[in-house]
C-alpha cells in the first residue's frame, strides 16, 4: 500500500505577509506542493522550497481559474502520491473560505490533514483602517456575515432584522451586493445614517478606504468604481477612523518603490520601506557571482599574515572573501594581527558577524572617505589587501599608495546583469504603480538602463540614489536625481524618502 501524504489547510491572512502565523510559514517550507489562491499574497511563495511545485487555482470574485471540485481533486490526488501539500488560502480557511468543504473531502478520502488558522480579514482589515470592531463607548456586539450567498438558494438565509440590532457588522465579499445589503439593513431597522466603511485590499500598501453611511455608501462605491476584494463595516465604530487611522497615515503609504539591489540583499530595504507604508517592488538589476578566477584571492590568503590591513568596501566582499577562506580550510584566526577597515557600518556589521572587530570606519561611507580616514595612520611600507568587485574605482588603491602603502587589489566577486525582464516592471509603470526607482550603486544604474532601454520613465517617477558616485552614474545615464541623503546607508535612504514625501505633503 502506497504511503499517503498530508494536506495542510493554511490560512495565509488578509494580505500583509507579516500576518501569517509561524505555523503556517513552517508548513509552507515543508511542502512538496503549494496550492494557492488569488487572495494569498504571493510573497508567501518565497517561503516554499526551491523544488516545491506551485499550483495556482485562482478564485477571484466568482471568476475561478478552477472550480472547487477540481481543487478538491488536486489536493486529494497530490496527497495520494505521498506528497506533503500546503493549501494556502486567504484569511482564515474556516471563515467563508470553504476550508471546511476541502477538509470534508480529505476526510472522506482517508487523507490526513491539519488546519492552520489564519488571521481573518474580518478582523485585520478594519484594524488596518483604524476601525475597532468593539469599543466600550460604542458597542460590545459584532457579527461577521457573508455578503455573497450561494446564488442557487431561493431566498436569503440572513435574518436582516436580527442583524440590524447588532452594534458592528462586517460583511465579507459584499461589494457586488452592496446596494441590497444597505437596503435590507435599513428595512430591518438599521438607521440610514449609520456610518459605513468599505475597505479594499486591506492590510496591503494598496489599501483604499471609503466612508459614508448606509444611505449613500453604495452610490459612493459606484462612483469610485470600488471592486473586490473589499470588506464592508457598518456601525458607529466607523466614526473612530479619523482618530485611529494609523496605517494609511504613514508617510510612504501607497508609494510603489522599486528596489534594484540583488534580491538576496533587498530584505532589509523592503522591510524598512514597508514599515513606512510603501510597497517594495523587487526588481534586481544585478546579481553577485564568484570571480572568474580565485587565483588572486588564493594568493592573498596564502600570505595573509604578511598584510597589515584588509580594507572591505562592501558586505559582498566580506561574504565572498570569508567563504573562500573557509573553503581553503582557514578561519578568522588567520587574520591575527591584521587590522580591518570597512567603508561603512553595514560592511562593518558583516565583518562583526564573523566574530572580528573592525578597527577603522570612515565618517563618510565612500571611497574618498576611506582614504581620508587613513590620514592619521602611518602607511609607509605597510601592506594593504583590498578584496573587492571585479570592476570598481581606483580611488582607494591609488590614494593609499600615495601614502606609502603597497596595495594588493584582488577580485572577490563579480557584479553581473540580473535576469529581470523589462516587461515585469513596464506593466507596473504603465499602471501608474511605480513612484520611485532606487539605486544603491553605479552597477544598479547601468544595468537598469540596459534592461529598460532608452524610453524615459513616466514623469511622476522619482529617482533616489545612495552616495555621490551613484548619483553621478545616474546623471550619466540621463536620470534626474530627486532624492539623495547625507547618510550613505539603506536606513539613510529610507529616511530621505520619508523626508521628501513629508515635505511634499506640508
Amino acid at each position: 500500500m502506497s504511503k499517503k501524504g498530508k494536506v495542510f489547510i493554511i490560512g495565509a491572512g488578509p494580505g500583509d505577509p507579516g500576518l501569517i502565523t509561524l505555523r503556517g510559514a513552517e508548513c509552507i517550507g515543508q511542502a512538496d506542493v503549494v496550492v494557492y489562491d488569488y487572495l494569498a499574497n504571493e510573497d508567501f511563495l518565497r517561503r516554499a522550497r526551491k523544488d516545491a511545485r506551485l499550483i495556482y487555482v485562482g478564485k477571484k470574485g466568482g471568476d475561478h481559474t478552477l472550480p472547487q471540485g477540481e481543487i478538491n481533486r488536486i489536493l486529494a490526488d497530490e496527497a495520494r502520491k505521498g506528497l506533503t501539500v500546503a493549501r494556502l488560502k486567504g484569511g482564515d480557511p474556516f471563515i467563508f473560505g470553504r476550508g471546511g468543504e476541502e477538509a470534508e473531502v480529505l476526510h472522506e478520502a482517508g487523507i490526513p490533514f491539519e488546519v492552520v488558522p489564519g488571521v481573518t480579514s474580518a478582523i485585520a482589515v478594519p484594524a488596518f483602517a483604524g476601525i475597532p470592531l468593539t469599543h466600550r463607548g460604542y458597542t460590545s456586539t459584532v457579527a461577521f456575515v457573508t455578503g455573497h450567498e450561494d446564488p442557487t438558494k431561493d431566498k436569503s438565509d440572513i435574518d436582516w432584522r436580527a442583524l440590524a440590532g447588532i452594534g458592528t457588522l462586517v460583511f465579507l465579499m459584499g461589494v457586488k451586493n452592496l446596494a441590497n445589503i444597505a437596503r435590507n439593513l435599513v428595512e430591518g431597522g438599521k438607521a440610514p445614517e449609520t456610518p459605513a466603511a468599505l475597505i479594499r485590499w486591506g492590510t496591503t500598501p494598496e489599501q483604499q478606504t471609503l466612508t459614508g453611511t448606509l444611505d449613500d455608501i453604495a452610490a459612493k462605491a459606484k462612483n469610485r468604481a470600488f471592486k473586490p476584494p473589499s470588506i464592508l463595516v457598518v456601525g458607529e465604530v466607523v466614526a473612530l477612523r479619523p482618530k485611529l487611522d494609523w496605517f494609511e497615515a504613514r508617510p510612504l503609504f501607497g508609494k510603489g518603490i522599486v528596489v534594484t539591489r540583488p534580491e538576496e540583499q533587498a530584505e532589509e530595504f523592503a522591510r524598512l520601506l514597508a514599515a513606512e507604508g510603501a510597497q517594495a517592488i523587487l526588481f534586481p538589476t544585478i546579481r553577485i557571482t564568484p570571480p572568474a578566477s580565485w587565483d588572486g584571492v588564493d594568493r592573498a590568503l596564502a600570505g595573509l599574515d604578511g598584510y597589515d590591513w584588509v580594507v572591505f568596501t562592501s558586505a559582498n566582499g566580506v561574504k565572498h572573501f570569508f567563504a573562500r577562506l573557509r573553503d581553503r580550510g582557514g578561519d578568522i584566526r588567520d587574520l591575527k594581527g591584521v587590522r580591518i577597515c570597512t567603508i561603512g557600518p553595514a560592511t562593518a556589521a558583516a565583518v562583526g558577524a564573523m566574530g572580528i572587530r573592525v578597527d577603522l570606519v570612515p565618517d563618510e561611507y565612500i571611497s574618498e572617505g576611506v582614504v581620508r580616514s587613513f590620514e592619521t595612520v602611518d602607511l609607509e611600507g605597510r601592506r594593504v589587501l583590498l578584496p573587492r568587485a571585479a570592476e570598481a574605482r581606483d580611488v582607494i588603491p591609488e590614494g593609499l599608495a600615495k601614502r606609502g602603502a603597497a596595495v594588493d587589489v584582488v577580485t572577490a566577486y563579480r557584479t553581473v546583469r540580473s535576469k529581470s525582464r523589462k516587461e515585469d516592471l513596464q506593466a507596473l509603470l504603465d499602471a501608474g504603480r511605480v513612484d520611485v526607482v532606487t539605486f544603491t550603486s553605479p552597477s544598479t544604474v547601468v544595468n537598469f538602463k540596459k534592461i529598460m532601454g532608452d524610453e524615459p520613465l513616466p514623469e511622476k517617477v522619482r529617482i533616489a540614489c545612495i552616495g555621490p558616485v551613484t548619483v553621478a552614474a545616474a546623471k550619466k545615464q540621463g536620470f534626474t536625481v530627486d532624492v539623495y541623503q547625507e547618510t550613505f546607508t539603506i536606513p539613510g535612504m529610507v529616511k530621505a524618502l520619508v523626508a521628501y514625501y513629508t515635505s511634499k505633503k506640508a
